[in-house]
């Protein structure tokens, strides 16, 4: 059973910086492609960025590219979002997620969770 515990979130202020981790209990986990995720009050959960375990693919959603950069460090056991001017459309909650299909987790077809952390941007 993988697990994902989550940590970095937080109060920011607009157009500032935060940086979440995300480490994982696997022993490989280059055997997983992983993935942010987000829910904002009232809304539905939605895929934020993704990262391959197999050729370093990314994906971001519109809404944060050029802001958001996703990460992974397999000797560590942990993905981190970097994110960058952040906006108050940016406050949720924020979910790492993993899957052993990189394709699938984009799609939001996600196989683990972890706990999310509040993330709220303060004009």
């Amino acid at each position: 059973q993988l697990q994902l515990a989550v940590s970095g979130g937080g109060l920011v202020l607009l157009v500032g910086s935060l940086r979440l981790s995300c480490t994982a209990s696997a022993f490989a986990l280059d055997y997983f492609a992983l993935a942010w995720y987000r829910q904002a009050p009232g809304k539905e959960r939605e895929g934020v960025s993704s990262i391959s375990n197999r050729d370093g693919e990314t994906y971001y959603a519109d809404s944060v590219k050029g802001r958001f950069t996703i990460s992974r460090d397999d000797a560590k056991h942990a993905v981190y979002l970097q994110m960058n001017s952040l906006k108050p459309e940016d406050t949720a909650v924020y979910y790492c997620a993993a899957d052993t299909s990189y394709r699938a987790l984009v799609a939001g077809r996600v196989s683990w969770w972890g706990k999310g952390t509040q993330v709220t941007v303060s004009s």
